[in-house]
């Protein structure tokens, strides 16, 4: 479904619909150029988008090493069995 809505809307840019009133028909011609031309486009822009995200998430990263720094943890565990009861 995430698939289907930007394929369609690629089609519909790239589509030209002649209306006939008169002859009563419709056409509808395909440019593959254009096809071809907003494909590259929405590639491009996915691309940025994705940089775009990549660049935030590293400036997050920094920004978050900066603040906190490095932490050790020093865990210490210890268990003691509790007495067993008698059985009631």
């Amino acid at each position: 479904m995430r698939l289907i809505l930007p394929l369609a809307a690629l089609l519909l840019t790239s589509c030209d619909v002649a209306n006939d009133p008169e002859n009563e028909t419709v056409t509808v011609t395909y440019d593959r150029q254009r096809i071809k031309q907003s494909a590259a486009d929405a590639a491009h822009a996915a691309k940025a988008a994705a940089r775009g995200a990549a660049n935030v998430a590293g400036s997050t990263h920094e920004a978050i090493k900066r603040e906190v720094g490095d932490i050790d943890v020093d865990v210490h565990v210890t268990r003691r069995k509790a007495e067993q009861t008698p059985a009631e």
